[in-house]
């Protein structure tokens, strides 16, 4: 088993340190787009896909003015899943699987770019799109993505209950972390020497899960801002706390946009 991280969307909003945590309060901070991919014996497999090519030529319309103004993403076609995926000699039609923690625009954007692929998602996730939340970009999906949607049951899994092992897709599994939207997952990838834990948006800065939980500011006012249901998404990250208390040595947790998370990870590849 191997696995590649990767950025697939850069976001610069200004705020500098208050976002970031980094030194500078008269600069725009840097968030990322952290992806996966993994190589099994079955194919590839994509774990998010950031913004989507389509940023790239018709950000408006793909993304929405709000989510530019605020977030001010990096419109570059090397930031692309595609592009990613070809830069490592692979072809992006043999993705033969994806899986999502959610379906906000910054994490399947680039569905559209794998028509072909299968795309995993619990299935309250994509009830709440299919109900209409106004917080999902309808435009993304209208290509028809082949869905493959799973209720939040299954085994235990370092003490997380919940985790469902996909149909068809070896060593990666659904665990539930919902918070963030109603729906929301994390991806754990076993990679043979030890688990990767990609934990979507249940936090955003690296230090959020540490024995003693920091977030910058302006972050923290974000992630309370987006959040959909405030209990769980606090009791996930005390969970996930003890996860990396518990189990540093055999579970490696990263957050989804968190930069300092991806440059510890993104040189990394496993067999």
């Amino acid at each position: 088993m191997r696995v590649h991280h990767f950025n697939c969307g850069t976001m610069r909003p200004i705020g500098g340190k208050l976002v970031d945590g980094r030194p500078g309060l008269l600069r725009r901070a840097t968030l990322v787009c952290h992806c996966m991919l993994v190589e099994t014996g079955t194919g590839l497999t994509l774990i998010e896909t950031g913004m989507g090519s389509p940023t790239v030529t018709d950000a408006a319309r793909w993304l929405g003015p709000r989510f530019l103004r605020t977030s001010n993403p990096v419109t570059d076609e090397k930031e692309t899943a595609l592009s990613r995926i070809r830069a490592l000699g692979f072809d992006p039609a043999d993705v033969r699987d994806i899986v999502l923690t959610h379906l906000d625009l910054d994490h399947a954007g680039g569905l559209v770019d794998f028509p072909q692929a299968r795309v995993h998602v619990y299935d309250k996730e994509l009830d709440a799109y299919r109900a209409g939340n106004p917080r999902y970009r309808d435009v993304q999906f209208r290509h028809g993505p082949q869905w493959k949607s799973y209720a939040d049951a299954g085994d235990s899994w370092f003490g997380l209950d919940a985790v469902r092992e996909l149909d068809g897709v070896e060593g990666v599994a659904l665990v539930p972390l919902a918070g963030h939207t109603a729906g929301h997952a994390g991806v754990a990838v076993d990679t043979g020497s030890g688990w990767v834990l990609n934990a979507g948006d249940a936090y955003f800065f690296h230090r959020e899960i540490d024995a003693e939980p920091y977030c910058p500011p302006g972050l923290a006012m974000f992630e309370r801002r987006v959040q959909t249901l405030p209990g769980p998404r606090r009791e996930n990250q005390r969970r996930l706390r003890e996860l990396r208390r518990d189990h540093a040595d055999e579970v490696t947790v990263f957050a989804s946009h968190d930069l300092t998370d991806f440059v510890r990870l993104s040189e990394r590849s496993t067999v």
